[in-house]
């Protein structure tokens, strides 16, 4: 039987998935994978998200890598967000993990069930 490895996350690897798993950034990167978008476009896709919300998300993707953005100089002035080479390779790990969310969320949400029901007692 094959003994598991012990699972070791440095702090930058924390920081990173911190980064680029995050509620706003998995709605954006949902949006880029389909097709490059402007940042209006983004906040009409994701209604929730704020403006301020949504700047920090796209700076955080694009220092990581995981997004470009594009100025092309007309008046106004566009700027178009695309992912990246980089950031498509997210979509596999990503595409896992809501699977695996997916086939577990009814045994999540009956942990939670007993998990509340215990507190309502104390």
């Amino acid at each position: 039987m094959d003994t598991p490895t012990e699972l070791r996350i440095a702090t930058a690897h924390r920081d990173l998935l911190d980064q680029v798993l995050d509620k706003w950034s998995l709605s954006v990167l949902n949006e880029l994978c389909e097709r490059p978008s402007r940042f209006n476009e983004l906040r009409r896709a994701v209604p929730e998200v704020t403006q301020k919300s949504l700047t920090g998300t796209l700076r955080r993707l694009e220092r990581n890598g995981i997004v470009e953005r594009e100025v092309t100089s007309s008046r106004p002035v566009a700027v178009t967000y695309r992912i990246t080479p980089l950031g498509k390779t997210l979509r596999h790990p990503v595409d896992v993990l809501l699977e695996w969310a997916e086939q577990n969320m009814p045994r999540i949400e009956a942990a939670r069930d007993r998990f509340d029901e215990e507190l309502d007692r104390v």
